[in-house]
């Protein structure tokens, strides 16, 4: 069974030959290529040199060369559908198989067929911009820019002019078979219902999309009128995928001088704009949040990356995202940085303003990837309080965790231990939970849910302000309440088979009492406690006794009750098991980590009276919801005999207290 050529395309396309060939030999780089000792035969000086920009190897000395597969299957010795499985395991990917060839080579040729057309409509675009009456409007507007000539045709920037079928019929005047190919990619919108087609880009200026080969793949196009929307991309193709390509990283690759680093930034335009003032290593995403994808293929191409954002809210919103996607690609011999601009300001104002040299410096003084990371995660929080420091913690370790191993993880994962006082065992710990918890809740269900429970949006678990009106203030509570720590350092004891690690009241001097008047959340008191002590669950109400009580998290807290009564063996190893293999309870498991975390025990307590108080106090909020229910049935009916003695019992209740 054959493997097909567009994998096989797109396995070269994301795999990096630096990192194919340095896994196996020692490169040394030498200006903008790579040299080793050649593998293939006997040399005493380096002959052999690797070109990271074109993806080839060459030797000078015995005439091997190739690329990324060649390379792997001279190495290795190995066949070529070996080779290629050796590249995608690296890469996380399952080679696919082609039962039908003759389906393959036919797929292969109408790829190749829209590459063509997307070549003749980006000639097309090109010539309009210089011939066409009207373009006068889209020159205006490029010079108004700043562009000259020369750029416009380094970018290959064009001019699609007013009408519906302009591209249409100079495509067809050249090929019979240019409206299927223009309707498969991209160019052309077909209105079934009045059975009409016409073209999708009108009075625009236009950018070529290249892939890394240079090959045109989509275009974008931006308006000269009030028209919405003020910027268009081609849809999605055979031949592109906005979620992997870069505009302007094959004309970065093309420039003079050796390629350092990328900077990514938000529109076609402040690429090209940066260009024209000399600045010519921008790329920008496609409408898209920067990809691991994207960095992936920047890091394959250079070693440093800087995200360029605008100093509003929402350039601090597209940063945060960027770091989260950051974060699984990044790894010694990597660097990234986040350049903030002035509110009001974008890369192509700026430049222009203030020229190159400055500009220049602004990007050298950009927050270094780690010094963001620590930023971004504590702004707002006051880290001196214990809350503010496990809500830190909580943001933090799960993005680290993601991380590739490295000496920069590492490192940063020292430093939370001497912002927030926790020992590295503790955080290992929680880190490991984390992991544990993550079985069957996806990561975008995971950073939902958290940062619900942290903005107290999450109807499971308010923040203290939340609580309605018949919370309760700690003077309500035994002492022990008051004396709780919301710290994230998991358990200081209980359950043996707990994965968390001891050693919280160690660190018992050093923490701050709680601040008086705050309220606590009983139902998340509960449940921390019955998962750090199960065994008491058989000591107090049963978990069908808790119908009709209302509250956040009731139901989570009447499952974990019910599990537990039913069975005196099981344990916390045996509710993470149970409840992994059944869907509709996975998701609790990340909200009883959340709660673990925010109210931890500890072992100076009495878990036992603590649980009998709490479970007390929330049975009380059943019976006084019962009286207030029974009192409005009282003023808009007669009660029934039953419901008058039941009236009068929960009276005679409350009086008592």
């Amino acid at each position: 069974m054959a493997i097909p050529q567009h994998f096989i395309d797109d396995l070269l396309a994301r795999v990096n030959i630096i990192d194919v060939i340095d896994a196996r030999i020692k490169l040394k780089k030498t200006g903008k290529n790579y040299s080793a000792l050649c593998p293939f035969h006997k040399e005493k000086s380096p002959s052999f040199s690797v070109n990271p920009d074109k993806q080839f190897y060459y030797c000078f000395g015995c005439g091997a060369g190739g690329n990324a597969l060649g390379f792997v299957m001279d190495y290795e010795h190995c066949s070529f559908p070996e080779a290629v499985e050796e590249l995608a395991k690296g890469l996380g990917l399952e080679v696919p198989r082609e039962h039908d060839r003759g389906r393959d080579i036919e797929r292969e040729k109408r790829v190749k067929q829209q590459y063509d057309v997307l070549e003749q409509a980006s000639a097309f675009y090109q010539a309009q911009l210089r011939q066409h009456s009207e373009k006068q409007k889209a020159v205006d507007y490029l010079k108004g820019r700043g562009l000259s000539g020369a750029i416009a045709k380094r970018f290959g920037l064009g001019f699609a002019p007013p009408g519906w079928d302009n591209l249409l019929s100079a495509i067809s005047a050249e090929r019979s078979d240019a409206e299927e190919l223009l309707l498969k990619s991209g160019l052309l919108i077909e209105n079934e219902d009045r059975g009409r087609k016409y073209d999708r880009f009108r009075d625009r200026i236009m950018f070529p999309i290249r892939d890394v080969r240079g090959r045109t793949i989509a275009f974008g196009g931006r308006v000269l009128t009030d028209e919405k929307p003020k910027y268009l991309n081609s849809p999605e193709t055979e031949t592109f995928h906005k979620g992997r390509e870069l505009y302007g990283l094959w004309e970065a690759r093309q420039s003079k001088g050796s390629l350092a680093r990328l900077m990514v930034v938000e529109g076609y335009m402040d690429v090209v704009s940066l260009a024209q003032h000399g600045l010519d290593w921008s790329v920008a995403t496609l409408g898209t949040a920067c990809t691991e994808s994207h960095l992936e293929r920047i890091f394959k191409v250079v070693p440093e990356v800087i995200f360029c954002f605008d100093g509003d809210s929402a350039g601090r919103k597209a940063a945060k995202r960027a770091l989260d996607n950051a974060m699984p690609v990044m790894r010694d011999g990597l660097m990234a940085r986040f350049l903030f601009l002035p509110e009001g300001e974008d890369p192509d104002t700026l430049i222009r303003a203030e020229g190159l040299e400055a500009f220049t410096e602004r990007v050298n003084e950009a927050l270094p990837f780690s010094e963001y990371f620590f930023k971004a995660l504590s702004e707002g929080l006051d880290l001196v309080s214990m809350d503010a420091k496990a809500q830190f913690c909580t943001q933090a370790l799960p993005l680290l965790q993601s991380m590739q191993p490295s000496v920069l993880q590492q490192m940063m994962l020292d430093r939370i231990s001497d912002m927030t006082g926790l020992t590295m065992e503790q955080i290992n710990s929680v880190v490991a939970l984390q992991s544990k918890l993550a079985v069957q809740v996806s990561q975008p269900q995971r950073a939902k849910l958290r940062a619900e429970v942290q903005a107290g949006e999450y109807t499971g678990m308010p923040m203290q302000d939340d609580y309605p009106s018949d919370g309760y203030a700690p003077s309500d509570y035994p002492a022990q309440y008051a004396e709780t720590d919301y710290a994230f350092t998991g358990l200081a004891g209980g359950s043996s088979d707990m994965p968390f690690s001891a050693g919280a009241s160690n660190r018992r001097a050093e923490r701050p009492a709680k601040q008086s008047g705050s309220r606590i959340d009983l139902i998340a008191s509960a449940i921390s406690i019955v998962l750090h002590r199960p065994e008491l669950a058989r000591l107090t109400f049963k978990a069908e006794e808790l119908e009709g009580v209302q509250g956040p998290n009731l139901d989570l807290l009447r499952d974990l009750l019910e599990y537990f009564q039913e069975d005196e063996e099981r344990s916390f190893g045996t509710l993470m098991f149970d409840w992994e293999q059944d869907a509709t309870k996975a998701p609790g498991l990340l909200v009883l980590n959340e709660i673990s975390h925010l109210d931890p025990l500890l072992e100076s307590v009495d878990a036992e009276k603590l649980l009998s108080d709490a479970m007390s106090r929330i049975m009380e909020r059943k019976l006084k919801a019962e009286l207030e229910q029974l009192k409005t049935w009282s003023r808009e009916r007669p009660l029934t005999d039953a419901e008058k003695q039941r009236l009068q019992t929960l009276l005679l209740s409350a009086n008592k207290k």
